[in-house]
């Protein structure tokens, strides 16, 4: 499994190329980008961000200090402004409280860090695995749903194996390498973006060969 995963990822960085994930300034931007991009796509995220930043309230303790309406106002392209606002002040809570900082929480050992994430109101696994990958620099595999199509149209997972079950495929083959899973998770988007779609575009895909869509085209 690990030399099979390894060749698709190898496929793909040949034809994309390293894309340098995640864009962001800070690893404190990481996060709230994590959380904000819940439910909606990053193009809306990337407005929202604009507005904190034109604010001058993206910091961890400028965030904190913003009455929560008007956080909820300046991240409204982002959708469900409401609830994202509160569990970006529960995601602060749970930073300052335990920790006093984002570096000091991410000392911490990050298997034990990610069960106290998942236990922050609002932290799923993927925002969690999201965190610890592209603020921390842990490496902790992000799933998601473009993780889900891609490799179950190659025969690896099934569409609907739940999130740990997928993640543990990927963490228990290949080798624990942050950078790796970075760059493999950025491709696996950009694919399902460009050519492993819904309605999948197979022309010039570099993983039809041995792909279960390549072979009805």
């Amino acid at each position: 499994m690990r030399n099979r995963l390894m060749e698709i990822f190898d496929l793909l960085l040949a034809y994309y190329g390293p894309l340098h994930w995640w864009p962001a300034d800070t690893p404190f931007e990481v996060c709230v980008g994590a959380i904000l991009t819940q439910n909606t796509n990053w193009g809306n995220v990337e407005k929202a961000i604009v507005n904190l930043k034109q604010e001058g309230v993206l910091s961890a303790a400028a965030l904190w200090d913003l009455e929560p309406e008007r956080l909820a106002e300046l991240i409204r392209p982002s959708g469900f402004f409401n609830i994202k606002s509160t569990r970006l002040k529960d995601f602060l809570r749970f930073v300052i409280e335990r920790y006093g900082s984002l570096d000091a929480m991410f000392e911490r050992d990050w298997r034990e860090l990610r069960e106290e994430l998942l236990g922050v109101r609002g932290i799923g696994c993927e925002t969690c695995d999201s965190i610890l990958l592209y603020a921390g620099g842990k490496p902790s595999f992000v799933v998601d749903a473009y993780t889900r199509r891609l490799f179950s149209r190659l025969g690896i997972v099934k569409e609907n194996d739940d999130y740990e079950t997928v993640r543990a495929l990927f963490m228990n083959a290949l080798p624990s390498d942050a950078d790796l899973f970075n760059e493999y998770h950025a491709l696996i988007v950009q694919h399902s973006k460009d050519h492993c779609r819904k309605k999948q575009r197979c022309g010039g895909c570099p993983l039809g060969a041995r792909c279960c869509c390549h072979s009805l085209h």
